[in-house]
């Protein structure tokens, strides 16, 4: 591998992260299921990407000036993102999330000196709900400016214009599929926009956890939610700018003891800690991979660093809770429901 240069600061180093094959998936499955390893940017997820491109395209149009502080709502990673690049570029950083959230984002956004304002969680609809919360705040300063993650298209822009080509290289142009959950819908709108147009015949699968809302919509054409999920960050319930740019084939929603039986899986046999929602895509990558048949080249992400979902997937008394067991299928029992599953749950957009 090339020797790095050195970075003038923490935000460079952001993307060009690894690609890993799990072996354990990809041998029962005969297809190549590979993982964007996005824990290994500084700030430890996938969003350090949106944060970067909403930051950098915001002081470029004049909208973000010297001396001023990014606000934004936030389930936790995109904050933490936003706080490493606002210290790193000198600018102040105030994060509004849900209560609730895993404690580990909490103590990494104050870490990186951010303020943290915890609001109840609460639907959308209600003014008090953390996204109102930030964009008021923001609009209520002149010194402050709103990140605004869901409509802003820099998100979009950070996949479309970075991580694609990077995956699109890494591959050499060999791929197939991309699995992805949504949470603003950049990461799945940029790939999915950037590699369709590399490759005609390329697929984006969209994994939603189990009852949320855009597999609803993508079905019956509403959102509408049954379930439970201890995921954090994915599965809106509306339909906003990034999401919009998305070029979507396939979608289908797991449950989340199937997060648990994968995140035990892989790590017990390719030795790789997964987060909930990197378990998500994993598990929707194997998914993916016993529709589409052998010799396929699955891309999806590990977006965090495991650590983050401690509290909730690695907790045994919360899991207990949840009425979720540790382990309930081996790898190939899990592969031979995938395949026996009736296509009717995948829907065809």
């Amino acid at each position: 591998m090339p020797i790095a240069s050195i970075a003038s600061n923490v935000s460079e180093l952001i993307g060009n992260t690894d690609l890993v094959r799990i072996n354990s998936l990809s041998d029962i499955s005969g297809c190549e299921i590979l993982l964007k390893c996005e824990h290994q940017n500084p700030g430890g997820s996938i969003k350090d990407r949106a944060a970067l491109q909403l930051v950098t395209d915001a002081i470029e149009a004049g909208k973000l000036k010297p001396g001023m502080t990014i606000v934004e709502g936030t389930a936790g990673n995109t904050g933490i993102g936003l706080a490493l690049v606002a210290k790193a570029l000198g600018y102040k950083m105030l994060v509004v999330m849900p209560k609730g959230q895993a404690k580990e984002k909490e103590r990494m956004i104050a870490l990186h000196g951010a303020d943290l304002l915890l609001v109840d969680p609460c639907p959308f609809a209600n003014p008090e709900h953390f996204y109102h919360t930030a964009k008021r705040i923001g609009a209520e300063h002149e010194d402050y400016w709103w990140a605004d993650q869901f409509e802003n298209l820099s998100n979009y822009r950070a996949h479309y214009l970075n991580t694609g080509p990077e995956i699109w290289e890494q591959t050499k142009g060999q791929i197939d599929a991309l699995v992805c959950a949504v949470g603003t819908g950049g990461t799945i709108a940029g790939n999915s926009h950037y590699l369709s147009e590399k490759n005609p015949d390329f697929k984006t699968w969209l994994i939603d956890p189990h009852g949320s809302g855009i597999y609803s919509f993508l079905k019956n054409g509403e959102y509408k939610s049954s379930g439970s999920s201890f995921t954090e960050g994915i599965g809106i319930m509306r339909t906003v700018d990034n999401f919009r740019q998305a070029k979507i084939n396939h979608a289908i929603t797991l449950p989340d003891q199937d997060l648990v039986t994968i995140s035990r899986l892989v790590a017990d046999q390719d030795g790789i800690l997964l987060g909930s929602s990197s378990a998500l895509n994993v598990a929707g990558a194997f998914y993916a991979a016993a529709r589409m048949g052998k010799g396929k080249t699955i891309v999806t992400f590990c977006c965090d660093l495991a650590e983050r979902s401690y509290s909730k997937l690695y907790n045994e008394e919360f899991l207990k809770e949840k009425e979720i067991e540790l382990s309930k299928e081996s790898l190939m029992e899990l592969w031979a429901r995938y395949q026996a599953e009736d296509d009717s749950k995948v829907v065809n957009v």
